[in-house]
């Protein structure tokens, strides 16, 4: 992170003030994303954040991108990557649900709260959702299934993923695991392999 001084001493750098943002936004709500509490949090003077930032609203767009590439971008990303079976393009998805540097559940959920009073950022998780939907549906157009069964497969694994965050449902990483097997089976119409799962497992350090 790259630090900023000037005569009056540090300024803190536009990740540091996304970071401030980022975490009163998963804690509280967009409501408590405002400079002046940030600027106390971080022990800055509130002109520090202008260097960085035109405004408030700038910092709420920089937010929803900082949601929007990473979220969207990874999951259709894990849509195109290379499998030799359904399957096992079903467990590269689902490396997004066990992974939170290819897919922040928290920050989703936040976002979506935050759609609840603001029409833009409702228009963005829709689109958002559209984005996604239609990755997975041409992962399995891709693997051979028509278009209209590609498209309710793809909204069931998206509708049931969403719930889950939604609900904010915990599991235990070894219950989870053990009904991977089971979730591709369901989602896909295809059992995984023991090979896809074993490098499914061993990417995300488990053992069975």
């Amino acid at each position: 992170m790259d630090q900023v001084l000037n005569e009056s001493g540090w300024r803190g750098s536009a990740d540091l003030w996304l970071e401030a943002a980022y975490e009163a936004l998963l804690e509280s709500g967009v409501d408590a994303v405002k400079i002046m509490p940030l600027a106390k949090k971080l022990n800055l003077s509130r002109t520090s954040f202008y260097w960085f930032f035109r405004d408030r609203e700038e910092l709420l767009a920089t937010l929803v991108s900082r949601w929007r590439e990473k979220n969207t971008g990874n999951l259709v990303g894990r849509t195109e990557a290379y499998a030799e079976t359904v399957a096992e393009a079903m467990l590269n998805v689902f490396d997004c649900w066990l992974d939170g540097d290819l897919f922040d559940s928290k920050l989703e959920f936040a976002i979506r709260s935050w759609a609840l009073q603001s029409p833009e950022t409702l228009a963005e998780i829709q689109q958002a959702d559209q984005l996604r939907i239609d990755a997975l549906t041409k992962m399995f157009v891709r693997f051979g299934q028509d278009e209209a069964r590609a498209d309710v497969r793809a909204r069931t694994i998206y509708l049931v993923q969403i719930g889950y965050i939604s609900m904010q449902t915990k599991e235990d990483i070894s219950v989870r695991m053990k009904r991977i097997p089971q979730y591709v089976e369901i989602f896909t119409g295809q059992a995984p392999e023991q090979r896809e799962l074993d490098r499914f497992f061993a990417r995300h350090g488990y053992s069975d």
